[in-house]
């Protein structure tokens, strides 16, 4: 049985995953945006660790939220370096994550 914070932690645990998901399907972008923050205050006011997933549709850099498609642009790398470039169309920040390569063993 859970008890207090720990039972607290895991109500806002599933409310920000319920809040993410249906800012990623709204139409309405300031609807969005205000379901966004307050997911974003109630990760940091019960100390959550948000999954790598989850945390990646925030800009690192104006903190906004980014929906994939309408205010961010994904792009794949052309260079030999396998990467996706993620640029917010809010600030114009652009970041890469980088695809890693499968290792050959027979080197």
């Amino acid at each position: 049985m859970l008890r207090g914070k720990q039972r607290a932690k895991e109500i806002a645990r599933e409310r920000v995953d319920i809040l993410l998901d249906t800012a990623l399907h709204e139409k309405d972008q300031e609807l969005a945006d205000r379901q966004a923050v307050m997911a974003k205050r109630m990760v940091m006011r019960h100390r959550i660790k948000l999954p790598y997933d989850l945390k990646q549709l925030y800009c690192k850099h104006c903190k906004a939220f980014i929906v994939p498609g309408r205010t961010a642009r994904i792009r794949t790398g052309r260079s030999c370096t396998k990467a996706v470039r993620v640029t917010c169309l809010r600030c114009g920040h652009t970041y890469r994550k980088i695809i890693a390569r499968p290792q050959n063993k027979d080197l």
